[in-house]
């Protein structure tokens, strides 16, 4: 497995290879579609991300001490804002989730062409990805 240093950096190094940023969102959509679908049984009303635009739901299973993350949303810039997340977080240790703010989509110019809606839906993905960090932390 990697780190989360480790994926932050392959970040770093994928969207440095695009100069326009319209290629970057592209890059981003791309990831979207490669998304896999959410089990419909999971798509609740508490697994639903609140303070996102579009429809968005997460979920975090604990896999042997590491945080299993399941999203899926309607929107596909959006899946690709999921895809991006759970690249970096998908299977850490809830320590490590903790320890690592995604400082690495400021690093990559993210947050100035994201519309304020969206911007405000990433903030709320990632504010869910560490409460479900916290919560597997709180249960070892």
């Amino acid at each position: 497995m990697t780190s989360y240093a480790e994926r932050a950096q392959e970040l770093r190094d994928e969207f440095a290879l695009f100069d326009d940023w319209r290629d970057k969102l592209e890059n981003i959509m791309d990831m979207g579609k490669s998304l896999p679908p959410m089990d419909e049984a999971l798509k609740t009303d508490a697994s639903r991300v609140r303070g996102c635009q579009s429809q968005v739901w997460m979920v975090g299973l604990n896999e042997e001490g590491r945080v299993h993350l399941l999203a899926e949303s309607d929107a596909i810039l959006v899946k690709g804002l999921i895809a991006l997340l759970l690249r970096l977080y998908d299977r850490l240790p809830p320590a490590e989730i903790l320890a690592n703010p995604p400082e690495v989509l400021k690093e990559i110019g993210l947050e100035r062409y994201l519309t304020p809606s969206r911007s405000n839906g990433l903030y709320s993905m990632i504010g869910r990805i560490q409460h479900i960090a916290e919560t597997q932390a709180a249960q070892v």
